[in-house]
Parts: structure tokens; C-alpha cells; sequence
């Protein structure tokens, strides 16, 4: 067990060392500011939805702590050439796994690389930080113009 947390301690400082997909999009079709205020993360998600409604390309840029970065930098890579209707199914299955809760669909995706953040359930202040970019990229998906938050 421990050398399982070990591993997934690695994967997180991995992501927040050199966070994937980490800057902003030129000309994106959509994009979203999130906060979460009790520990100072903030982070803006462009992306590019094309034509049949596939994200295109994904980016984010922000500054936060190990957990958020390499939960922003995961998801980038795991979005990008997916559906909305598939994206909403991630952020449900991941929203499901950080919080402890049983998911409320059953057709959800495997989140073979997001089990690194599991542990998150445990410790209810960072499960916001895991989630902060989800809600964020969710908003920028749906078109909300509300600053996201967490609180």
C-alpha cells in the first residue's frame, strides 16, 4: 500500500513540476475563470470545441498547489479530442471518486489515470482543490460567464 501512495505522490509532483497542456489558446471558442478562495488556487481553461462539438484542443493557466496543477494538467490530457455529453461523463465519474460518492450513472468512463487523486476523499478541503479545474472546464463546455468557485 504504501508504495502505491509513493507512486502516486510521484505522479502528482510529476504533473505539478511540469503540468501538461499549461498555457492559454489564442483564439479559443470557450473558456472560464475558476477560484477556490480557502487555499488561493485559481486557474482560466480555454479550449476549442470544433464543428461536431469535440474538444479540439484544451489548455489551462493559473497557479495553484501540487493536487490542483496535476489535476488541471490530467485533465487536459484525458479531455482533449472527447464529446461534451463524454466530458460531462468524466466530470461526473472523477466528481464521484474525489467526494467518496457512489456515481449516479453507470455507464461512466474508467479513471485509470485520475486514481492518483483518489485520495483526496479523505481530506474534504482538498477535494476542492482536485476539482476546482473540473468545475472550471465544465462551465467554459456550458457557456457559464460566472467566475467558477468553490465555496
Amino acid at each position: 500500500m504504501n508504495d502505491l501512495r509513493d507512486l502516486y505522490q510521484e505522479v502528482i509532483f510529476d504533473h505539478n513540476r511540469s503540468p501538461r497542456n499549461f498555457g492559454m489558446l489564442e483564439h479559443p471558442t470557450h473558456q472560464a475563470h475558476g477560484v477556490n478562495p480557502l487555499c488561493g488556487d485559481e486557474l482560466t481553461v480555454s479550449l476549442v470545441l470544433d464543428k461536431g462539438g469535440v474538444i479540439e484542443d484544451l489548455l489551462f493557466e493559473g497557479r495553484g498547489c501540487a493536487i490542483s496543477t496535476a489535476s488541471a494538467s490530467i485533465m487536459t490530457e484525458i479531455l482533449k479530442g472527447l464529446s461534451v455529453p463524454e466530458a460531462d461523463r468524466y466530470f461526473d465519474a472523477f466528481h464521484a471518486m474525489a467526494t467518496g460518492q457512489t456515481p449516479s450513472q453507470t455507464d461512466l468512463p474508467a479513471l485509470t489515470k485520475l486514481e492518483v487523486l483518489s485520495g483526496v476523499r479523505d481530506y474534504p478541503a482538498r477535494v476542492k482543490c482536485a476539482t476546482l479545474a473540473w468545475h472550471t472546464v465544465r462551465a467554459a463546455l456550458h457557456n457559464v460567464s460566472a467566475s467558477v468557485t468553490t465555496e
